[in-house]
């Protein structure tokens, strides 16, 4: 039973068990969080976590309703910038929720983007062995990805993302309204997911996305809740049968990733947002996928068009090929320092594909290189 009372909400139901819950999307809903977090069983407190980009307007409103609802809220904010995304930003965190004497009914609720979303849940997943946590996406990225599936982490200085865990939130909240504030190439930034989600799995969905750039990139409030509910689908469907990584199934998510993470590490996390180090990354994998014949030609420039019109990158400037490698042979999905990827057949099917050449991935970097 929906606890939303807009007629204008879709949901999309994440069924995983005990651990199955809703996200909600609509177009200024994000005073109705309160009523939805209390609905979801005795509350104690409600700690919100967000970034200082997002404190005025979301974080305050999201603590107003809160309030307004009945349940006490306290806001911690924290830096933005994918940096703070670390270790020793949790361990902050741990000790915040400490002094608040945050217990396992205390549910801890990230505003914000990616970043913070991984952050919080991570803290949530460790915090006492595990608080009530629920999402509350801020940025695009976030609202069609990250905020989706349980996946909480903070990243090393070598790898992104590779301290974590599996945690489902309780509930996820998408009011895509907050889209507003998100400066554009935020914006963008999340767009690269939204095409991730053609690629991989819907080829009518990314025929859709073809035909609605323009649209897309005015953020047309007709036509992103559509985008958001799809991607979101999609990617439930994915976790369902796949929550923990373990048949495979999941890590078709990561595509355009393994190149993407990459740029991010050798770049400091600082100089490239992750949706447009993906944006290279899903180029490279499409054209690698071509040069070993999986694809067919023309899959990596229909790609690139489709990316490029949207506004985001589609050339890597030079870097050094080896150390980027390197990192690449760091990823999750590489087995045993060997490179593994996520590549397409055509537009709507990808496949993991082991022991790739280096040579081949050298090529590839070379042609994508500005």
């Amino acid at each position: 039973m929906s606890l939303l009372s807009s007629p204008n909400v879709s949901e999309v139901f994440v069924h995983l068990g005990e651990r199955s819950y809703r996200i909600w999307i609509g177009v200024d809903i994000l005073r109705q969080l309160g009523s939805v977090v209390a609905g979801l069983g005795r509350v104690t407190l409600a700690v919100v976590i967000a970034d200082a980009n997002v404190v005025t307007p979301h974080a305050e409103t999201a603590c107003d309703s809160l309030r307004e609802a009945g349940v006490a809220a306290e806001l911690v904010v924290v830096p933005p910038g994918e940096t703070t995304k670390s270790v020793e930003t949790a361990t902050t965190l741990w000790r915040e929720l400490l002094r608040r004497r945050a217990d396992r009914k205390t549910f801890v609720v990230a505003v914000g983007g990616g970043m913070v979303g991984d952050l919080a849940g991570f803290v949530a997943a460790t915090y006492a062995r595990g608080v009530p946590f629920f999402q509350v996406p801020t940025s695009l990225l976030a609202q069609v990805d990250s905020s989706v599936g349980g996946k909480v982490a903070v990243n090393l200085p070598e790898a992104k993302n590779m301290v974590g865990a599996f945690y489902q939130p309780r509930g996820v909240l998408i009011d895509v309204a907050t889209l507003d504030t998100l400066p554009d190439r935020e914006y963008r930034s999340g767009l690269a997911e939204v095409v991730k989600y053609g690629v991989i799995l819907d080829e009518e969905f990314f025929a859709f996305l073809e035909k609605h750039c323009d649209a897309l990139r005015i953020r047309d409030q007709k036509v992103l809740p559509s985008v958001v509910q799809r991607c979101c689908r999609l990617k439930a469907d994915v976790v369902e049968k796949d929550e923990r990584e373990e048949t495979g199934l999941r890590a078709i998510l990561n595509y355009g990733h393994t190149f993407g993470h990459a740029i991010e590490s050798l770049t400091g996390y600082e100089e490239w947002l992750h949706g447009e180090a993906v944006a290279v990354g899903m180029i490279c994998a499409a054209k690698l996928a071509e040069r070993l014949g999986l694809a067919p030609p023309g899959l990596a420039d229909r790609q690139q068009s489709l990316l490029g019109t949207l506004g985001l990158p589609t050339r890597l400037p030079r870097v050094d090929i080896p150390s980027l490698l390197r990192l690449m042979q760091h990823d999750k999905k590489a087995v045993h320092g060997k490179l593994r990827f996520i590549l397409p057949r055509r537009i709507g099917q990808v496949e993991v594909v082991d022991n790739v050449s280096t040579d081949s991935v050298v090529q590839v970097l070379e042609e994508v290189m500005e």
